[in-house]
């Protein structure tokens, strides 16, 4: 079978496919989340990114391919969950891009569109990380280029990129040392070769399994391993370099003297030179831009050689002065809102006495979408928000509701329940937004985190031997104490945790743990440590973790 053109009705089966392949398949790559904890959400967050994409294309009658792949595109960016459905997310916002207009798709056409994806979302990313899903995206582009000199026919296309996606997930490892030193390849890569695979099964019909189920060795291989680096981890940035937040909005229709063309690519390059923390975002008729720099005035000078100025915004962070806000002056003044993910009945009251005034369920069993955020930033009805993500496989969503809300929103880049609630006692309600973010995030550092939960499997990570139901104290991200015994092993990690700086420590417990087992474990202590060091214990009643422990 040959196909030289693809239309509505086989696009709509390589989404169809796709999301099938992908949801059928989404456990097998939570498995590849070697941290050994029962909250591995990789392949649950693309699932649920791509079946939101897939649900706006059953939506929409039309049957041109550009405007079914803008549905696609809107439904993904909207559902996007995690690190990895969000980039998964710009992949496809840019592989609307190169499809807008088009009636139907060429195999050339489905090349080129693969590699703006690829272009799109390694802009997306502000540190772009090598041994990714974006490893495994080029991989894959690349290869449909290279098949496109050879073929018209976009099953062979496709059934290259899918290939050629899978051949870079391979060398994944090769990128980040420490996937190489065990063997395990990229968790977001690996989901979306089943995209890709999804893709070219709806397109040639062929039956492919629909699961993939590795061996006994290789799942070994898998599971026995250091947990590999997050990609939200290489993308944090949390200092702030440059004194000036910057913001404007172009009117790229507007008129205006020596008028220059609008190019994004040499746009957002000189603009990143000024300074960081760069978005640059952009349509026919619009450019965006948010950033952090020393030097405002450039900014702006630069911003009218390409239209009119619709809206600008500076806030001096180093002096915590805002200099110009952006305000609307026919509406009400509104509270300043602070959204925070948690989970847990007793979390949320925790947080909700200590000022935060919307609350979005979710966590580590459950990341909400960029819809989700951007539904409750509006929902609050502030003038401006401020964002708690508490869990670092949030940030990426959280940021990307920021980029489209239509108020100033803030992200705090917390990663733990234990981070967000020490930062809300540095919340400023009469300052900005920016200055909030710098000096909630520095509190940040003034915490140390360590959550106790149950070992899903065997492994050994960082000379820790773990057997399957132990239990495990985490510090920080990392595996500090693996013991049969609930209350030695949270015992053991507090104790890791202590230093002559230390001075309380709390204790979270959560729904499967009580009352009467944190009293003991604070009993256990007494006695073996500072006894200038105060405890706290609150019911937490949050899921997967049997405590949540914070020492300040």
């Amino acid at each position: 079978m040959v196909l030289k053109e693809i239309k509505a009705d086989k696009f709509r089966d390589m989404i169809r496919v796709a999301s099938h392949r992908l949801g059928k398949n989404a456990q097998f790559v939570n498995s590849l989340n070697v941290f050994p904890v029962p909250d591995g959400d990789t392949g649950t967050n693309m699932n649920l990114t791509v079946q939101s994409g897939a649900k706006a294309v059953n939506e929409q009658a039309e049957t041109d391919i550009g405007i079914l792949t803008k549905a696609l595109a809107k439904g993904m960016l909207m559902g996007a969950r995690g690190n990895s459905g969000v980039i998964t997310s710009q992949l496809f916002r840019g592989f609307q891009k190169s499809t807008d207009g088009k009636a139907v798709l060429t195999a050339n056409d489905l090349a080129e569109a693969f590699a703006t994806g690829v272009e799109t979302a390694y802009k997306a990313v502000m540190k772009p990380v090598e041994g990714t899903i974006l490893t495994v995206a080029r991989g894959g582009a690349q290869a449909g280029l290279n098949a496109v000199k050879e073929t018209d026919d976009a099953i062979q296309v496709m059934q290259a990129v899918a290939d050629g996606a899978k051949k870079a997930l391979k060398t994944t490892p090769d990128f980040l040392p420490v996937l190489k030193e065990v063997g395990v390849v990229d968790s977001g890569g690996q989901g979306l070769v089943f995209i890709y695979e999804g893709f070219f099964e709806g397109l040639s019909g062929e039956d492919l399994p629909d699961t993939y189920e590795p061996n006994e060795s290789e799942m070994d291989e898998m599971v026995n391993a250091a947990h590999h680096q997050s990609v939200q981890s290489q993308l944090a940035t949390e200092d702030i370099k440059f004194g000036y937040c910057t913001e404007i909005m172009v009117d790229l229709t507007k008129d205006v003297p020596n008028k220059k063309k609008f190019v994004y690519d040499d746009f957002r390059n000189y603009l990143d030179k000024l300074g960081d923390s760069l978005l640059v975002v952009s349509d026919d008729e619009v450019v965006k831009v948010h950033v952090h720099t020393e030097n405002p005035g450039k900014v702006f000078a630069y911003g009218t050689e390409f239209g009119q100025l619709d809206k600008i915004k500076i806030d001096n962070m180093r002096i915590q002065h805002e200099t110009i806000v952006e305000q609307d002056s026919d509406e009400e003044d509104v509270d300043f809102a602070v959204i925070a993910v948690a989970s847990g009945d007793g979390i949320k009251d925790l947080f909700k006495s200590l000022g935060v005034n919307r609350i979005i369920s979710g966590g580590q069993t459950m990341n909400p979408s960029t819809q989700d955020i951007l539904d409750a930033v509006k929902n609050s009805g502030a003038k401006k928000a401020l964002i708690l993500p508490n869990n670092g496989n949030i940030l990426m969503a959280a940021k990307q509701a920021a980029a489209v809300a239509d108020i100033p929103v803030g992200i705090v880049p917390t990663k733990t329940i234990s981070q967000g609630m020490t930062v809300m006692l540095s919340f400023n309600p009469d300052g900005d937004v920016d200055d909030n973010v710098a000096e909630m995030t520095e509190a940040i550092e003034t915490v140390k985190s360590g959550e106790i939960t149950k070992a899903i499997r065997k492994t050994e990570i960082d000379g820790v031997k773990i057997q399957k139901n132990d239990y495990m104290g985490i510090v920080d991200g990392d595996i500090k104490v693996a013991q049969t015994d609930l209350i030695e092993t949270t015992v053991a990690t507090i104790k890791s945790m202590l230093d002559d700086d230390s001075e309380i420590v709390t204790l979270l417990y959560g729904a499967d743990t009580t009352e009467a087992l944190a009293n003991q474990v604070v009993e256990d202590l007494n006695g073996t440590v500072d006894d200038d060091i105060e405890f706290e214990i609150h019911a937490g009643g949050q899921p997967v973790y049997n405590f949540l422990i914070s020492v300040e």
